[in-house]
């Protein structure tokens, strides 16, 4: 009597299971008429700023840092400011942890025993273009993750710009400021 019990219950579940509920789904054809929308339309206007997954990318310099495969030697956007200032503050919350608020590579990770990543120092890097700076940062490089999903295109531009920054700022002599430049770091406390 229970084999009977147990089979007559598993056929009932499995004749639930058979239902077409989700074969007859309640859903508007493109371009059909709707009453639900003021236009009587159930086609919708693309919001602003929307970017469909096959489009081609327009401008490839800004948004992969390359031109015909390879790394770009200019910055694609206005240098100014406010854009290392921008850098500075991304750099600081995504890049200092690791290579050190100078570039150096001596970041608190090293002293967790992390690997110690590279300076930007090193000639290397130095000679490295712009767009190589920006590449890493969006896939990563060695055990460095990448930060496509974490940081913003503009920041991962301005980061790269704060980079070449830094790195023009390691062997400055102090004859190399500007005067006027030089009067306001000499006034700051």
């Amino acid at each position: 009597m229970t084999a009977r019990t147990s089979l007559a219950f598993l056929c009932a579940v499995i004749c639930v299971a058979c239902r077409n509920d989700m074969y007859n789904q309640p859903k508007k054809k493109p371009l059909a008429e709707s009453e639900f929308f003021k236009d009587g339309t159930s086609a919708r206007p693309i919001p602003a700023n929307a970017v469909a997954r096959e489009d081609p990318v327009e401008n490839v310099a800004l948004t992969m840092g390359l031109v015909n495969g390879v790394y770009v030697t200019q910055l694609p956007i206005a240098l100014t400011p406010q854009l290392l200032t921008r850098g500075r503050e991304r750099f600081n919350i995504h890049c200092a942890v690791c290579h050190r608020a100078t570039g150096d590579g001596d970041g608190m990770i090293v002293e967790r025993g992390f690997p110690r990543p590279p300076s930007f120092h090193l000639n290397r890097l130095r000679n490295a273009p712009i767009g190589h700076f920006y590449d890493v940062i969006t896939n990563g490089y060695g055990v460095m993750y990448a930060y496509a999903s974490r940081i913003e295109p503009a920041d991962r531009w301005a980061i790269s710009a704060y980079i070449r920054a830094l790195q023009l700022s390691h062997n400055t002599q102090p004859g190399d400021v500007p005067p006027d430049e030089a009067s306001k770091l000499a006034a700051q406390p």
